[in-house]
């Protein structure tokens, strides 16, 4: 299998590794010429992913049009805000039979378009192969061989099973799913729920209160998914539950770390300012309540994240405002499903 990673970060660069280990012909994309020269002088991603070593038979390079010319999958490690700009000089690029398979996970604040869909905007791509890798995969744990399970969702499930036989080995197990939207909605939502928990860990509210944002917060990932076209069952899976537990409670977690910042009064753009990764639950958790707006669906807890990072309002106010809403029967999903 001849295969290319868009996207040079900590995942990109694990995802190419564990390609290179599985057997397959690969090639790691970098947005940046200088630090991709950087990579191959060194093959060391010293921003991203130190201390492990990329192997000397990954092609690292920063011309986009040779890294998708010719491949069998294309995987696309692209920060979701910056996916359009980044792929500027091969817009409408015919992929034919190439599976193009995302692990970005976010939606995109200028469209409310997933992942998939910008893609299929921006590149002349088959619906039945493009596909999603979602589910709990830290990078850093991933590149050292820790047992690590996952899914592959794709509209058609052949060509889940299709990359779910590539990317499986003895550490790393992927799952084939035909929900895509359901997969995709999972691993960008779940971000937003792990920022409110790490402003729960952040301003000293408790374990009760984070397991109360985790529980009702798979119940709010639902509720948008199910309207959204997505089935129910996926958000009980890795790219659901799975997700949002290791996001909520890693020491990996990039948006549980903003929340935290959060909830010890730190600023917002200080905090991103700080960041050498990029936390995709703070633009997701933009166009999450823009979507529960348009659709008139009732998701209290993204609503309080968006004011406490896009309004300024305290976390003990938010936390205040969750626990005196109106009480209710713990399952009221149904009514929120297209049929």
């Amino acid at each position: 299998m001849k295969i290319s990673v868009l996207g040079a970060g900590g995942w990109g660069t694990t995802i190419a590794i564990l390609l290179k280990r599985n057997g397959c012909s690969v090639t790691l994309w970098e947005y940046s010429k200088e630090y991709a020269e950087t990579l191959k002088e060194y093959r060391e991603n010293f921003y991203y992913l130190p201390k492990i070593k990329i192997p000397n038979g990954i092609i690292i390079t920063n011309n986009l049009k040779e890294s998708v010319n010719g491949k069998d999958v294309v995987v696309v490690a692209v920060p979701t805000q910056y996916i359009r700009n980044s792929f500027r000089s091969i817009a409408g690029y015919d992929f034919g039979k190439t599976v193009v398979i995302s692990v970005s996970k976010g939606i995109e604040n200028k469209t409310d378009m997933l992942v998939s869909d910008i893609l299929r905007d921006i590149f002349s791509i088959n619906k039945n192969k493009i596909a999603c890798l979602s589910g709990p995969s830290h990078a850093e744990e991933v590149s050292r061989k820790l047992p690590t399970a996952v899914v592959c969702a794709a509209n058609d499930l052949k060509t889940a099973r299709l990359i779910s036989r590539i990317f499986s080995n003895d550490y790393f197990r992927v799952y084939a799913n035909n929900d895509l939207k359901g997969a995709e909605l999972g691993g960008a939502l779940k971000n937003v729920i792990a920022i409110s928990a790490g402003i729960a860990d952040g301003a000293g509210f408790g374990d009760n209160t984070k397991a109360a944002l985790m529980t009702r917060g798979i119940t709010e990932i639902m509720r948008l998914g199910m309207k959204l076209g997505a089935r129910k069952e996926t958000f009980f899976g890795l790219s659901g539950i799975g997700d949002l537990i290791v996001t909520c409670a890693s020491k990996h977690s990039r948006n549980r770390f903003v929340g935290e910042q959060i909830g010890k009064g730190k600023n917002l753009n200080i905090i991103l300012k700080e960041m050498k990764m990029v936390a995709e639950g703070v633009a997701t958790t933009k166009s999450a309540f823009n979507l529960a707006r348009k659709f008139g669906i009732e998701l209290p807890i993204t609503e309080k994240v968006y004011e406490i990072l896009f309004r300024g309002i305290t976390p003990h106010t938010a936390m205040t405002g969750l626990m005196k809403r109106a009480l209710k029967k713990e399952d009221e999903i149904k009514k929120y499903h297209l049929t």
